[in-house]
């Protein structure tokens, strides 16, 4: 089993590739390889989608990379599992609204915007530690309680048109949504990489998912 984190340019992935060699080392979770190769993402059993910045300069990166965004379109369209984490996330969704209005995948429907918490002492961007309200079951969250802490660092999250989709939020000034997930795909608005305990959980449990 391979799982395959995508480089595209797009922040720094030794923190994550740590993460997840950490977890598919304790759980039998196979290989795990960083690649901007868009072979080998065809051939993975799991694809990552990692992602910091905006939305529109993500979107530039990925496509930038000839046959990257057509390989995870053909392992999802296939059933594999696919996680995409903060920006990579957000690129699941029909449109992302900073700098303008860039498509993304849309997979999730919905829009990409602005935070907009209704206390004016809450900072844009979300930046620290936020307990996840859960509102749904679901295989990648087993034995994560409510309540957990995770790291977030954002300016933008995703509004989603479909309620069940999204699977658990943060309160900051206004519900955001932390984790999305339909049919072989998930994805997190924090850094599972940087969210100690929560985190490492979640990524173990995206290792060992049979969607």
């Amino acid at each position: 089993m391979t799982t395959a984190i995508i480089d595209y340019g797009s922040g720094n992935l030794r923190s994550a590739e740590k993460a997840f060699q950490r977890m598919a080392a304790e759980t039998g979770g196979g290989a795990v390889i960083v690649t901007s190769d868009p072979d080998v993402v065809a051939r993975a059993d799991r694809v990552v989608l990692p992602g910091v910045g905006a939305f529109a300069d993500c979107r530039r990166g990925l496509m930038a990379v000839g046959g990257m965004a057509e390989a995870i379109e053909a392992r999802v369209a296939d059933g594999y599992p696919f996680l995409g984490i903060c920006v990579g996330m957000q690129l699941m969704a029909t449109r992302g609204l900073e700098h303008g209005e860039t498509p993304g995948f849309g997979w999730i429907p919905g829009e990409v915007e602005r935070l907009a918490p209704n206390d004016p002492e809450l900072k844009v961007p979300h930046m620290g530690w936020n307990e996840l309200v859960i509102t749904a079951e679901h295989p990648v969250l087993a034995g994560i309680e409510a309540g957990a802490h995770a790291y977030f660092v954002h300016s933008y999250h995703l509004r989603v048109r479909v309620p069940e989709h999204r699977l658990a939020h943060v309160h900051y000034g206004q519900m955001v949504t932390a984790v999305v997930g339909r049919a072989n795909m998930v994805g997190t608005q924090f850094h599972p990489e940087k969210s100690q305990a929560t985190g490492l959980r979640l990524i173990a449990n995206f290792l060992n998912w049979r969607p």
